[in-house]
């Protein structure tokens, strides 16, 4: 398409991710991209593709996505009416926060300039929150936790903490922000960076735990790192409590 033969716009979502594989379509599988696609297609009775800020794996959640799809100008949207019908079409555990238009220039997974993952653990069992956290029933020590997350910050190469045989081109993340924080008997865990590998905050999670149990030491944890190999990492927490919290955007002038 050339840049005047359509307009570009952003929609801004959250999704509950149990039901689904993962926002990426894939074959015989049911997800969040191929979901919204064929959402607004109907709608707007035009073939829509939607465009990722990034791919979150199966089981993982989103209080806070974009995404961007291109229409043919003609189309002449009345925003809140196309909000408000696809909030009535879509399934329960997706919810459209806002439609806008953007440059056409605009891209909503390589203009993102950084990405915040929460993970949520509870102390005390509650069958209210099991598709959204992860019951933790052993202590940890959230100081010694807090003290890996500085360590983190000091390094860029996170092969330890990827899934093998992806498609990514470089290992190399900037981690601009990770702490722990403890809430009565809830604990969550916050990391903010330029991007992410797949699975990389739950093998992380996985590895401060143990970290957190007296199982690693910070010395040991530093090792896993700079061996970068993911057969050191420990174990990836299941994705349950995992949520993308944030995606921040240059501001437009």
């Amino acid at each position: 398409m050339e840049t005047n033969e359509y307009q570009r716009y952003f929609i801004h979502l959250a999704y509950k991710g149990t039901n689904y594989h993962g926002w990426q379509i894939q074959p015989n599988a049911v997800t969040i991209q191929q979901t919204l696609n064929e959402a607004l297609s109907v709608i707007l009775r035009e073939n829509i593709n939607l465009i990722g800020a990034g791919r979150t794996d199966a089981g993982v959640h989103a209080s806070s996505f974009y995404a961007h799809f291109d229409l043919n100008p003609e189309q002449n949207i009345d925003i809140n009416q196309l909000v408000f019908k696809l909030n009535c079409y879509l399934p329960h555990d997706i919810a459209i926060y806002n439609i806008y238009p953007v440059s056409n220039k605009a891209h909503a997974r390589f203009d993102a300039i950084s990405r915040t993952y929460k993970y949520y653990m509870f102390t005390c069992k509650n069958p209210f929150y099991t598709d959204t956290s992860y019951f933790l029933f052993k202590k940890v020590n959230v100081e010694r936790m807090n003290e890996v997350c500085s360590l983190l910050k000091n390094y860029n190469n996170f092969t330890s903490f990827s899934k093998r045989s992806t498609e990514t081109k470089t290992n190399l993340c900037d981690i601009y922000r990770a702490e722990w924080i403890k809430k009565g008997d809830k604990l969550i865990f916050t990391v903010e960076a330029n991007r992410f590998l797949r699975n990389m905050v739950r093998a992380l999670v996985g590895t401060m735990i143990e970290v957190g149990e007296g199982k690693l030491s910070l010395e040991e944890f530093t090792n896993i790192i700079e061996g970068q190999d993911r057969t050191l990492a420990r174990y990836s927490f299941p994705a349950n409590g995992l949520f993308l919290t944030d995606i921040k955007y240059p501001k437009s002038d």
